[in-house]
């Protein structure tokens, strides 16, 4: 918990005073005591019960009086509530190490899989967009809250050569960020650096005759939107996804990242040839940590399953940093009038 107005905290100090005044009153009280008339009033007045009551409505009323000035300090908490509309972009791998037979009964097939599920477990709330990724990137569904559209859109996959990751994070911040003017085929053949892989430069910036360029903000901060990013292997064209995984970071958007298939790896044939593909963890942990996200490894269908089931978790509810001075004030007022309702029922004051 943490405080906007720290400074009011201070006047706690008043309640330490207002406990030594309370006693003082009472020590005065007993000691110009009149006497009793009869023994058994005075027997009924030292009674425990009746000396817890006596004590009781002035407690309720020192705890109603901390209760609103930490309330005037505007504390807040980190809870946990249920996340407003938001627009994820699922950007999958679709290079052709995604036809490796490790997962059975290829890496592409359980991929398919797990996004159908993931996708007929999507809160309403959300927004769907994909992307795939190989020697390229291409927008296969604009963000949709159509569930059909998303299912007709895992299945228009088509495997590709080579692996552009890079690409596939730009694009899937052009769909969160259409407004930004987020050109990928700009971005590679005005850069001549960047089919090499090496920094992005002025790619972070939008396009002359778009909105001013976008001031950076805290990793993780925005809201509205996130990617869910999902690779097999290394990137062997393209952009830096480091580079690339800075400009979600500069606005803010998380990206998780999930490295899918074995640790070992798996051999690819294709077309008399053959290669090892391997996931390369050390990039998607990079990626993940820069963003704000989170890296999952995924090294079968289950497993994948239960990642998409996690991330579907989190869209649904988050954790949010809330000021609870509303709180804390009804909890004061309602000491306050506990006390003031035993004060009148016990010794019917007015």
């Amino acid at each position: 918990m943490r405080f906007l107005w720290p400074d009011l905290l201070w006047f706690l100090l008043l309640l330490p005073l207002l406990t030594a005044a309370y006693f003082y009153v009472l020590a005065r009280r007993k000691k110009a005591a009149i006497r009793f008339a009869s023994l058994a009033i005075a027997k009924e007045a030292v009674r425990p019960g009746h000396r817890l009551r006596r004590h009781l409505p002035p407690l309720l009323m020192l705890l109603s009086l901390g209760a609103a000035i930490v309330a005037c300090a505007r504390p807040t908490a980190t809870v946990v509530l249920p996340s407003e509309t938001m627009t994820v972009i699922l950007a999958m791998d679709v290079s052709r190490s995604m036809l490796a037979a490790d997962v059975e009964p290829t890496r592409m097939a359980a991929a398919q899989a797990a996004a159908r599920n993931f996708i007929k477990d999507l809160p309403r709330s959300v927004r769907l967009g994909i992307v795939t990724f190989a020697g390229t990137a291409a927008v296969v569904q604009t963000p949709t809250d159509n569930k059909q559209d998303m299912l007709d859109a895992i299945d228009r996959f088509q495997l590709q050569r080579a692996t552009a990751t890079g690409s596939g994070l730009i694009l899937a911040l052009s769909q969160l960020f259409p407004e930004d003017g987020i050109d990928l085929e700009s971005i590679i053949f005005n850069n001549p650096s960047i089919r090499y892989g090496r920094a992005l430069r002025d790619a972070n910036k939008p396009a002359p005759d778009k909105k001013k360029e976008r001031p950076p903000v805290a990793p993780g901060s925005y809201t509205q939107g996130t990617i869910i990013l999902l690779s097999d292997g290394r990137r062997t064209t393209g952009p830096d996804p480091i580079e690339a995984a800075r400009m979600a970071a500069d606005r803010g958007v998380r990206v998780y990242t999930v490295g899918f298939g074995t640790n070992r790896g798996a051999p690819i044939g294709d077309e008399g040839w053959s290669y090892f593909a391997r996931i390369d963890e050390a990039t998607l942990k990079a990626v993940a940590k820069m963003t704000g996200g989170q890296y999952f490894q995924a090294g079968n269908a289950a497993e994948l399953r239960q990642v998409y089931d996690k991330l579907n978790v989190k869209f649904t509810m988050e954790r949010q940093e809330t000021e609870i001075s509303a709180l804390l004030s009804a909890l004061a007022a309602a000491l306050l009038l506990a006390a003031a309702l035993l004060s009148l029922v016990w010794y019917h004051r007015r």
